[in-house]
């Protein structure tokens, strides 16, 4: 999953993210309204954590931009004006989530994870190819009925590659979703993560790679 997070406040922003990115998600953050429109003609995201009071661009009008959008992202507002009246207007600008501030961090997560699901290309909750079955909600993966232990990096690459096959997936594919806007393209450590996530899923080999092409699960 990549989320964006938009939120002025540097320190909440940065925290925010550093604890999604924890959870195996792919996170950008933008700290001004302009920076997160730059970011959003860039990049596609599934979710966007949205503040209302931003410098520059108000929230509200980047809210309607991206619900506008060919392909919109699913949009959690996420502010300090949590009056039922301010959740109406917010929800009627086409957000689909509202969560007022001070929030549980674990609520954001299980709210943005909701809103990945319910996003119209998302593909059902429990993924399976294979022999391999993945419960993104409960972060529980199995190979014919194994548990498998893995890092929440380990967990979002097979999830990728789980929703994308019998398709195939390039490191740099890999990178964008997986990791973030941050990371070097030049870096091994999609190669470094698909060998330890062979290791733990065991033989035979699962994931296939094709060379000058990428990644696939078939």
């Amino acid at each position: 999953m990549r989320v964006l997070v938009v939120e002025d406040v540097r320190r909440l922003a940065d925290d925010i993210a550093e604890g999604l990115r924890d959870q195996g998600m792919a996170v950008d953050v933008a700290y001004t309204g302009m920076d997160s429109v730059d970011k959003l003609g860039i990049n596609r995201y599934d979710v966007v954590v949205l503040d209302r009071d931003l410098p520059g661009i108000h929230g509200d009008t980047i809210c309607r931009m991206i619900t506008e959008s060919d392909d919109p992202a699913m949009v959690l507002m996420l502010t300090a004006a949590g009056a039922p009246e301010d959740r109406v207007s917010g929800l009627g600008l086409g957000a689909d989530d509202y969560l007022p501030k001070p929030f549980h961090f674990p609520e954001l997560v299980l709210r943005l994870r909701g809103l990945a699901r319910r996003k119209p290309t998302a593909q059902p909750r429990v993924l399976s190819a294979a022999d391999i079955v993945l419960d993104p909600l409960r972060r529980t993966a199995s190979r014919a009925g194994r548990a498998c232990d893995l890092t929440p990096k380990e967990f979002a690459v097979l999830e990728v590659l789980l929703r994308s096959s019998p398709g195939t997936l390039s490191s740099e594919d890999l990178l964008e979703q997986v990791w973030d806007e941050h990371t070097d393209p030049f870096t091994k450590t999609v190669q470094v993560t698909i060998s330890r996530l062979r290791r733990k899923l065991g033989d035979p080999d699962v994931i296939e790679t094709i060379p000058g092409v990428g990644y696939r699960i078939a």
